[in-house]
């Protein structure tokens, strides 16, 4: 039996039914916090704990039986303010040390899955023409209130070139969330050494499809976009929508969790999971009005921005298709115009409707 923490929520829930589709029996240990009782999209053969990953009573409890472990839950996104800063660290990281620990004391054997983030990046990787690759610094708010978003080469001054993020890029977390994932990551490598478990974290890059959650301060960017449309107002797109991402569908996230926890061998390590196909923000908004209908409202660039985001971040997805045998399949616009009518988390969705989103 395999067990997913967080298994109820957008990306668990997906990884739960690609395990089932393998054949494979599934425990969910998920606190429901976003959810008045068991989602209806949740198999009925899943065997369902709920409960708080920070409880060792009952992720004990859990694992009994457990083979693998694909550990899902916790806080995600941005968040409101600073001040979220204890909830982040509390759900991400003690409810790793505390899952990590039980597993310790059970004398774990089999693999453990991380779902980290490319958050772990901060910005991606830059080149400049004259100086060659470099790190630029956090950017200035004097320069994002001037519309100067692009960061600059450290050395000269000049524009940089971006470029594909690989795994051997170094951590700079830019943010309380991301920092919560690099320290996940830090603890996993050190439940490998100590216990001989093979770990594996991946390192998602925006996820999009059904299930998200709905408008909220801790949902994706194609979440706020579509929730938008759905209320037929204008998408706003931070700074001038020139920001590139990598926009991976939920079920290629939900393969590569699959590979990673069923695959021929065991691979440890950290892995980009993403489409290698980069996108900008401004891109993705106005693909997403396309789908919505003719007569949806078109995305406005508002030049705001936040303080914590980042400028460009897109991954090399080679390691993951070298060693996970992983490449993402779903297109872009066909997963555009599922997810324009798809209903968000928040939204009623009947079982009919969600299992054929798998």
């Amino acid at each position: 039996m395999i067990l997913v923490t967080g298994g109820a929520g957008f990306i668990g829930s997906h990884v739960v039914e690609a395990l089932i589709s393998e054949g494979q029996a599934v425990r969910v240990l998920d606190s429901l916090l976003s959810h008045r009782e068991r989602p209806g999209y949740l198999p009925d053969e899943v065997d369902f704990v709920e409960a708080d990953i920070r409880d060792p009573e009952a992720v004990q409890k859990a694992l009994r039986g457990i083979v693998h472990v694909c550990h899902q839950a916790g806080m995600v996104g941005l968040g409101s303010d600073f001040l979220d800063i204890t909830d982040y660290v509390s759900h991400n990281d003690l409810g790793t040390a505390v899952l990590m620990r039980e597993l310790a004391q059970k004398g774990f054997a089999g693999r453990l899955v991380l779902a980290s983030s490319m958050v772990v990046y901060g910005e991606g990787s830059y080149e400049c023409p004259h100086d060659g690759a470099v790190r630029p610094g956090p950017r200035r708010v004097g320069d994002l209130e001037h519309g100067q978003f692009e960061p600059l080469c450290p050395l000269c001054g000049g524009v940089l070139d971006a470029r594909p993020v690989c795994e051997n890029a170094p951590l700079d977390p830019r943010n309380v969330y991301a920092a919560t994932k690099v320290h996940q990551e830090h603890l996993g490598w050190a439940f490998q050494r100590e216990n001989a478990s093979p770990v594996t974290a991946l390192r998602y890059h925006n996820v999009y499809g059904p299930r998200m959650p709905r408008d909220t301060p801790y949902a994706g960017v194609a979440s706020l976009f579509a929730s938008a449309l759905a209320n037929e107002q204008a998408p706003r797109v931070f700074e001038d929508g020139a920001q590139r991402r990598d926009f991976v569908h939920v079920r290629d996230v939900a393969h590569a969790n699959v590979l990673a926890l069923l695959g021929n061998r065991a691979v440890s390590g950290a892995f980009n999971v993403a489409s290698g196909q980069p996108r900008s923000v401004g891109e993705l908004a106005d693909t997403l009005a396309d789908a919505t209908g003719s007569d949806a409202p078109r995305p406005v660039r508002t030049g705001e921005y936040r303080r914590g985001d980042v400028r460009h971040v897109f991954a090399s997805p080679e390691r993951a298709e070298r060693e996970l045998g992983f490449r993402a399949s779903e297109s872009f616009t066909a997963g555009m115009r599922e997810f324009a009518t798809a209903p968000l988390r928040g939204e009623r969705l009947d079982q009919d409707q969600s299992r054929s989103s798998i």
